[in-house]
């Protein structure tokens, strides 16, 4: 069951430690130590280095309280792996990314566990191309991985400058050909911007300004000391729903510890759903080029209903920034992402980037000259329900042939978990485990008039995958 299964690991990792061909993730103190951090930095560079990719890599890290001890474990380790390291300090996840594709750096470790909660934190490994691992790159380290002391005759790396890293992103996001920063200016838009103490704070509020919009602030002090579960989505945006109306604003954004997820409030304080942001952002990208755009199969159809609508290829990919940046590239894609609220330009750079879907949100508001809940009315309204449960020693092969028989008639594709999909009735069932938690996760879409079914397909299959945890 491709997609499902963790990766089989040859260093001494605790069992519950998450490792995958991204990185690792774990609970800080229990599973991700310094130890661990030192072991899988020294693997990375002595990795980097045997590629022939150099030996000049970046590190960063969101706001996470654990973050300068990782980074300060991981940098020695790199550097005594021989790598020179520039330490790029506390800023979002695609500012690194987009800084070692600029400076040509040999890759980099990003210190982040994304949307998890604070308990968490992870090391996410890039290559030379300003992206995340590919699949076969990530396979490739992991297959590899063994003892995290260099030989004795490396000479020890050193230090290296790399400052300006956020000023870049904005110059580069405000320089694109499809963001009219003076005609978003005259808009002159009012947002409330809900950070969640994480990255976001030391790039959004300043490209906001660049854009011209006045800002009304929700938790932008990058600390890390979340005040509430940092993933955006509606059960977490409650106070940001409450604010955009009563500030009178045109819409409230709100983006994960890392800054690579963004979603959206409308002015009447209803979040409109993750989803959208890929669905708009390609909406303005097809109104400028054509070309075909990807997302990921636990997207909704909302994305595949834009393309339709502006004639373009729709493609999908499993789950993870890194196979749909694969597909992208595959498909020549001008446009693509996550339904969690990731955006890709590749005319930017091949990952999912916050900052970039914010400015293109409010040029296509202003290209439009209409306001955020009038677009998604104009759109067939589609319903998500999700559930979660323990991954366990659950046999995943067995599960999808249970799966697969309980619910016939179905389009199905194994390469991510199991996905079956129904086109005729516009609804589709998706099981996976998560690559960041310990978990499967169930989820199923239908037109929201079938909301009844929805749920039902979700209950059927969560009784299922609850059995064989059993």
């Amino acid at each position: 069951m491709g997609g499902l299964g963790l990766i089989t690991r040859t260093m001494d990792f605790p069992e519950s430690l998450i490792v995958s061909v991204s990185g690792i993730r774990g609970r800080v103190g229990v599973d991700l130590t310094t130890e661990v951090v030192s072991g899988f930095a020294a693997a990375f560079g002595t990795f980097v280095r045997d590629k022939g990719w150099g030996d000049h890599v970046a590190i960063a890290r969101d706001s996470r309280p654990s973050g300068p001890e990782f980074v300060n474990a991981a940098t020695a380790a790199l550097q005594a792996a021989g790598c020179r390291v520039s330490d790029l300090g506390l800023v979002p996840t695609p500012t690194v990314l987009l800084a070692i594709e600029e400076l040509g750096l040999a890759g980099g470790i990003v210190v982040t566990a994304s949307h998890n909660p604070k308990e968490w934190n992870a090391l996410k490994l890039a290559s030379p191309d300003g992206a995340f691992l590919t699949p076969e790159q990530g396979t490739d380290f992991l297959a590899g991985l063994r003892s995290a002391t260099p030989p004795a005759k490396i000479e020890p790396g050193q230090a290296a400058d790399a400052p300006g890293a956020v000023d870049r992103h904005i110059e580069r996001v405000i320089g694109l050909d499809l963001v009219d920063p003076a005609s978003i200016a005259g808009r002159g838009f009012k947002v409330v911007l809900d950070c969640a103490r994480g990255a976001g704070g030391v790039i959004l509020p300043s490209l906001l300004e660049r854009l011209g919009v006045e800002v009304v602030g929700i938790e932008l002090e990058p600390d890390g000391h979340f005040t509430r579960e940092p993933e955006p989505i509606p059960a977490n945006m409650r106070e940001l729903c409450e604010r955009v109306p009563q500030e009178n604003a045109d819409l409230g954004m709100a983006v994960d510890p890392d800054v690579d997820r963004l979603a959206l409030v409308d002015g009447s304080g209803r979040a409109i759903g993750e989803d959208y942001t890929l669905a708009l952002a390609a909406k303005l990208v097809l109104s400028h080029r054509p070309g075909p755009v990807v997302a990921n199969l636990s997207t909704s159809q909302i994305v595949e209903t834009v393309c339709r609508e502006a004639g373009a290829e729709y493609h999908q990919s499993p789950v993870g920034e890194a196979h749909v940046a694969a597909a992208m590239r595959a498909a020549g894609a001008v446009v693509g992402g996550e339904g969690n609220g990731g955006v890709i330009l590749p005319a930017l750079h091949l990952t999912r980037d916050a900052p970039l879907a914010v400015a293109m949100i409010l040029q296509l508001l202003t290209e439009m000259q209409a306001n955020l809940d009038a677009i998604v009315a104009d759109y067939p309204q589609f319903v998500i329900v999700k559930n979660r449960f323990p991954r366990g020693r659950i046999e995943l092969d067995r599960l999808a042939g249970e799966l697969e028989s309980a619910f016939p008639g179905a389009v199905t594709d194994r390469r991510d978990g199991l996905h079956l999909r129904w086109p005729g009735r516009q609804m589709w069932l998706h099981c996976r485990a998560s690559g960041t938690e310990p978990i499967l996760r169930v989820i199923a879409e239908g037109p929201q008039e079938r909301e009844a079914e929805v749920r039902e397909l979700v209950d059927g299959a969560g009784a299922i995958v609850a059995r064989a945890g059993d």
